[in-house]
């Protein structure tokens, strides 16, 4: 089956849509499926689509590693965007953003980010059955990407490239690997990237992501907020001496610099590839299948047993379950709960605006008493209405706003006037 060949591409986000319209040598763009609708996708979006230039949806919900198979509502909304954006492929990720529920007994869980999986066969059966399922309900093949972490799961019975090679193997399913990722578990999990790459069934790569980040105290942040460090490009090459990867995107999702500098470095990364040489290629047949054997639900529940009880232990403070490196799931779940302030504050950037300087340290300690168990946008609406009803100290007029704010998108009846609406902005 042949690969799309891609080219070089960049991330869409609005915050750059103009700038990404103007730069030289775009031939494809990455967006994040769930902040896509089907039915209103963005102008800049149609403008690039009427030029040739190829729009890939980025999932990041399905959570194809949890233990539950996954959700038919989430898989038909992405089979919506990607027929919307006339994509030849779809991506996800190798992780889990959720856990609990009826298979353990216990409340759903939602992390709000991309947790690791454990590489134990139970993990590999289940993420196999699940990436079927999704390959089965997609109108389009599905590449699925290696993602990074701060913990470690204890009792790994499998490297990552042998993971990542079985995976493909059983399910034929292809690969986005991201090189910052590999970067980032090498520096926080003592991985070797050659290794990895070297384990990688590569010809099934269907690209490559590059990003930057930061290190603080031994640990790397992939931020995707910062230019991208020589480490990572290093890699990038290594990885095409190996293979001519059908498509490199620059990941960015904060912290823009200015379009030159976007450029400038597209270009870092088109020589790094150059620098690999691999005599181009792209063709991968992916091997017979084996017969798909039925996962278990003991399996399944084996699985979500421990994900409930280690997510359970970063987002509402239980014990760290046995085996786990207790400073790094401190250091993840401090990041969990950073990251969940700063997404509440983008979605809803009245609260931050009606608290000031408190709307940060409230929210944590909302946070570490009360777990995220919906999207982002329930998650402020719980904030508020806690606040409101805990008797928030704030002055009468921020108060005023806080209720008002809350009535307009939590209450029964339909939303304000245009007036309301406007005298709540002024307080």
């Amino acid at each position: 089956m042949t690969l799309e060949r891609l080219g070089t591409g960049i991330g869409w986000r609005p915050e750059i849509a103009d700038a990404v319209e103007r730069m030289p040598g775009i031939d494809w763009v990455e967006v994040v499926a769930e902040n896509t609708c089907p039915g209103h996708l963005p102008e800049s979006l149609l403008r690039l689509r009427e030029r040739g230039v190829t729009v890939v949806p980025h999932g990041v919900s399905l959570g194809l590693g949890g233990a539950d198979r996954p959700d038919e509502g989430r898989l038909a909304a992405l089979a919506e965007r990607v027929e919307a954006l006339g994509s030849p492929l779809v991506t996800e990720h190798i992780a889990f953003v959720r856990a609990g529920g009826p298979l353990t007994a216990s409340p759903v869980l939602e992390a709000g980010h991309l947790l690791p999986v454990p590489r134990t066969r139970d993990a590999l059966d289940v993420l196999c059955e699940n990436v079927r399922i999704a390959q089965a309900a997609l109108p389009v093949p599905l590449a699925v990407e290696n993602i990074a972490a701060l913990i470690a799961w204890p009792g790994e019975e499998m490297t990552e490239g042998q993971f990542l090679y079985d995976l493909v193997e059983r399910t034929g399913v292809r690969l986005l690997i991201d090189v910052a990722n590999l970067h980032t578990n090498h520096v926080n999990r003592g991985e070797d990237p050659a290794k990895a790459l070297a384990e990688l069934p590569v010809e099934a790569i269907a690209y490559v992501h590059v990003a930057g980040g930061f290190e603080r105290d031994g640990v790397w942040h992939d931020s995707h907020a910062h230019p991208v460090p020589p480490a990572v490009l290093d890699i990038l090459t290594d990885l095409a001496s190996l293979v001519a990867p059908p498509g490199v995107l620059l990941e960015r999702d904060e912290n823009f610099p200015k379009p030159a500098e976007l450029e400038r470095e597209l270009g870092e990364i088109r020589a790094a590839v150059a620098a690999g040489g691999a005599a181009a290629g792209g063709r991968w047949e992916p091997a017979e299948q084996p017969a798909a054997s039925e996962v278990t639900d003991a399996t399944r529940q084996r699985v979500g047993l421990a994900q409930a009880a280690a997510l359970s232990s970063l987002v509402a403070g239980t014990p760290v379950p046995e085996g786990f490196d207790r400073v790094r799931m401190g250091v993840q779940a401090r990041a969990l709960a950073a990251k969940r302030a700063d997404v509440v504050a983008k979605v809803a950037p009245e609260l931050p605006e009606i608290l000031g300087d408190s709307y940060r340290p409230v929210f944590l300690s909302y946070a570490q008493e009360r777990p995220m168990t919906g999207g982002y946008r329930r998650d402020a609406l719980d904030f508020a209405g806690r606040l409101l009803r805990e008797g928030w100290a704030g002055d009468g007029s921020s108060r005023r706003r806080l209720e008002l704010w809350w009535r307009d998108r939590a209450g029964t009846a339909p939303r304000r006037s245009a007036g309301r609406r406007a005298l709540l902005r002024r307080g």
